[in-house]
């Protein structure tokens, strides 16, 4: 274990070391940065004896953004922070989530072509809330709900260098051939069921050696409708080659913002992990909601 963290450190030092040994034009150069937050609500209710059918329902969400980057003949550095939550509640059921989520990466690319660079990058992702699977029966067929996620539960942390191509503004692909992914399972309830991989029940970390693809789309399709669209896949090299040793994920965002203040919003999530389910998850979320933005 004390190698594996060893070899993230290496990496996070040499990123910033990378930094360091910018050319002074970068210095000038000012980070892009671009912070976006907003609320959702959506309610909908109904008589007693409406006879159309339906149940009363509240929901409600949070999202924060932010994005820094900046540019020069030499590096490519970018840090992406993405935050959401949001929850439901139907008239017959307890308040549940519908979203949760903590995004963080940090990216710092050395340009070795015009299209082309090495990167050395961070990646670490949890969530803020318990999860949990409902109404699912115990030994004596009683429904209970079942805790299968919380905070650090599980938390992926994953250090990659490799090569980046810029083909278009739009769009980049990366291929990290040495990549480090962590999944921790602090609270002992989870670890004690053997979720996430672990390769025993109680263990906390477990520790793979991947190769890291990944394709990443921000576009204006439309004048104010943006698409971002990211499709990752990690690739466990002593399982290289078997299905159930990769993790496919495609995170799909489509944003049209009506005015200033105003956005509707649809969300979509494609996720195949088979040390958490050997069949396919999805997610999907439409909103509307208030918007506060700042570029700079």
């Amino acid at each position: 274990m004390k190698v594996h963290l060893l070899l993230i450190f290496a990496g996070i030092f040499i990123a910033f070391q990378s930094m360091g040994s910018m050319k002074p034009d970068s210095v000038i150069r000012k980070w892009k940065q671009e912070f976006t937050t907003g609320i959702n609500l959506n309610q909908s209710s109904f008589s007693d004896n409406w006879k159309g059918g339906g149940t009363n329902t509240f929901a409600t969400g949070w999202y924060l953004n932010h994005s820094a980057s900046v540019q020069n003949n030499s590096w490519r550095l970018a840090s992406d922070l993405q935050m959401q939550v949001g929850f439901l509640q139907n008239r017959t059921q307890s308040l549940r989530k519908n979203v949760d989520r903590i995004f963080y990466e940090f990216k710092a690319g050395y340009r070795i072509s015009p299209k082309w660079d090495y990167y050395g990058s961070t990646n670490f992702q949890t969530q803020f809330f318990q999860g949990f699977e409902y109404n699912k029966k115990n030994s004596a067929g009683i429904p209970v709900d079942s805790i299968t996620s919380s905070i650090f539960a599980p938390a992926y942390l994953t250090t990659s260098m490799g090569f980046e191509y810029h083909p278009q503004k739009a769009f980049y692909t990366r291929f990290g051939i040495g990549s480090l992914r962590q999944t921790f399972v602090l609270d002992e309830r989870i670890s004690r069921a053997g979720l996430y991989g672990l390769q025993k029940p109680g263990d906390n970390i477990r520790n793979q050696f991947v190769f890291q693809f990944l394709a990443n789309v921000d576009k204006n399709i439309f004048e104010n409708v943006n698409l971002k669209a990211r499709y990752s896949a990690l690739m466990d090299y002593f399982r290289f080659g078997v299905s159930n040793g990769i993790v496919h994920r495609f995170d799909a965002n489509l944003t049209m913002k009506v005015n200033k203040y105003l956005s509707t919003n649809v969300q979509a999530v494609l996720f195949r992990d088979y040390d958490q389910d050997p069949n396919w998850q999805f997610s999907q979320i439409l909103s509307m909601g208030l918007l506060y933005k700042i570029t700079k």
